[in-house]
């Protein structure tokens, strides 16, 4: 990065920072806030980042921050998707193409999202790759943020890595499956046709999963609407949700979120979840 960029870099990240209100991002104003926007600290602390590393950056000083990076302060400052493009080119980084870990979540969703701090939430897109979690979606589910490439697609793991399907009993496999592939076929349908990341994923899963082969050879539509599901949690076992999605306008992402079944003890265990707090994905070997 130019000298020039870096201190570019510095005042747009002021400026964003400078115009937001706290209550836009879930944080109190508090009484002696001396300044209209968010503080330094917030931001880092909102885009997981240490407070000296944001310093430096708004600074125009320090190192390039990677694309992760660029995608968690995008989120963090409710950049639109102009604005987030700008702040990559800006770092000397690809502007990421719509559908991967660091796509543009509309502002929108995230602030739908941080108002759901009492139930399990996140964003994810149409390939069931996860953008953002709240953390009692963590704390159900795991950290998804970990997963690059093909990988980051829930999908794509539960067709190719077998303990991806722990999380669900064993009885239910079948069925999330064929609901798998049925939702991932409306989602082709939707998105161009000569879509190179949607094509890519489909032929991989042809390729490894005779599984995923017969399903799609059936040819079943039907985009996840709501589902009733079981989940297995490793400390407070099985936990039945209802799981609900809210599409945006153009059908590429989706807000979850994850509300106790009627007629279970799920209200409880769900209520737990803070107390026991995150929980982590295991790798597969191999």
């Amino acid at each position: 990065m130019s000298a020039a960029k870096y201190a570019e870099l510095g005042t747009f990240l002021r400026s964003r920072r400078e115009r937001i209100r706290p209550a836009d991002v879930g944080l109190p104003a508090g009484p002696r806030r001396r300044v209209p926007g968010l503080r330094r600290e917030e931001v880092a602390q909102l885009a997981g980042a240490s407070v000296d590393y944001y310093n430096e950056l708004e600074r125009g000083a320090g190192s390039q921050p990677s694309e992760q990076m660029i995608a968690a302060l995008a989120r963090a400052l409710r950049l639109s998707a102009d604005e987030r493009d700008y702040l990559y080119r800006l770092a000397d980084r690809p502007v990421p193409v719509q559908g991967g870990t660091a796509s543009h979540v509309h502002p929108g969703m995230l602030d739908l999202l941080g108002r759901l701090a009492s139930t399990p939430a996140q964003v994810i897109t149409d390939l069931h790759v996860t953008l953002v979690q709240n953390p009692l979606a963590v704390a159900l589910l795991g950290d998804q943020s970990g997963f690059r490439g093909p990988r980051a697609s829930f999908v794509h793991r539960w067709f190719t890595e077998p303990a991806t399907r722990d999380q669900y009993p064993g009885a239910d496999h079948e069925k999330h499956s064929r609901s798998f592939v049925a939702d991932l076929r409306a989602a082709v349908a939707r998105r161009d046709a000569k879509d190179p990341e949607a094509g890519a994923m489909v032929r991989t899963l042809l390729d490894v999963s005779p599984e995923f082969a017969a399903l799609w050879a059936d040819h079943d539509v039907a985009f996840r609407r709501d589902d009733r599901k079981r989940l297995v949690h490793p400390t407070l076992g099985p936990i039945e949700v209802n799981c609900l999605h809210l599409f945006s306008e153009d059908g590429r992402q989706r807000l979850l979120w994850f509300t106790p079944a009627v007629g279970t003890d799920s209200a409880g265990l769900l209520d737990l979840l803070s107390v026991v707090g995150t929980q982590e994905v295991v790798e597969p070997s191999g």
